[in-house]
């Protein structure tokens, strides 16, 4: 069976022992914190982060760049020339070009490298969403599943993935164009929480309002109630953006109602956060 390394996007969230212990690569990404542009390669120093919080709080504006597919080919590279395949997780299709860019590389690719393979996975994810996949590629690949096995074994898993989230303000989404200005003006004042999920298409949908955190919390809670079903996973991931009093009551909640559930706690990448803001909170699951 031919060697294969598993990749996945900075923009994904995965704890940082699962990273490193299964020999996890990130493909590097670029975001910007007011004039200063970053590079992140995952699983980013949580001081760091929590520096990149605050700076949004206190007015930097950030943006992310495009992976072009020739930047694709170069990172994908170093892999194929050491006889490695890759498996490559990377950002829903719904809201960014990753995976087209990623598709016309390996395509390039296998004309040079005929012999290897370069699968990207259209996750339709996100954050902990990629991190929930990425955990399961690496079970997979330890049971002895090939490249392809692996692939199609994700893919069984993708449709039941489910993303619940509340943003503090719907206009970092708007400007980095993943909602629309009518969606984004609800709930900028009002104290109101705009709470989201990311479709069975890979897109953002607003799908309720909470007033006030604790609220939007709680509705996290009951998404995570309704739709937990311990047959398809026990692994939960909670993402937040800097708000760790919000996301420790969550976590202990869910441990409260289900002792048995692994629940992930991490920060979230700044390649996301770029474009949620601070405050933002998720729960994340493979559901019913």
């Amino acid at each position: 069976m031919r060697d294969y390394v598993i990749c996945m996007d900075a923009s994904g969230d995965i704890i940082r022992e699962a990273a490193k212990e299964n020999g996890i690569e990130f493909v590097p990404m670029e975001y910007s914190l007011g004039e200063e542009m970053r590079t992140s390669r995952g699983c980013e120093d949580n001081d760091l982060l929590r520096k990149f919080y605050d700076g949004q709080r206190n007015g930097d504006l950030t943006r992310t760049s495009q992976i072009s597919p020739y930047m694709y080919e170069e990172y994908f590279k170093k892999f194929l020339e050491e006889g490695k395949s890759v498996l490559y997780f990377c950002l829903s299709s719904g809201l960014s070009a990753t995976y087209e860019s990623s598709m016309l590389a390996a395509g390039n690719l296998k004309e040079e490298y005929p012999e290897t393979e370069v699968l990207p996975v259209d996750t339709l994810a996100a954050t902990g969403g990629i991190g929930i996949l990425v955990e399961k590629a690496i079970e997979n690949r330890k049971n002895g599943m090939t490249l392809r096995e692996n692939f199609d074994a994700i893919q069984a898993v993708i449709p039941h993935l489910r993303h619940y989230f509340m943003v503090q303000d719907l206009m970092y989404l708007k400007r980095g164009g993943r909602v629309s200005a009518a969606t984004a003006i609800v709930g900028s004042a009002l104290n109101i929480k705009p709470m989201l999920i990311i479709d069975d298409k890979g897109k953002l949908a607003t799908v309720d309002k909470k007033r006030g955190n604790k609220a939007g919390m709680m509705s996290l809670f009951t998404f995570f109630q309704e739709n937990y079903n311990p047959e398809a996973g026990d692994i939960v991931y909670i993402c937040d953006a800097d708000t760790p009093e919000l996301a420790e009551s969550l976590a202990a909640k869910v441990k409260e109602a289900a002792p048995e559930v692994k629940v992930r706690r991490t920060l979230l990448s700044p390649i996301i956060g770029a474009h949620t803001g601070p405050g933002m909170l998720s729960m994340i699951l493979v559901g019913k």
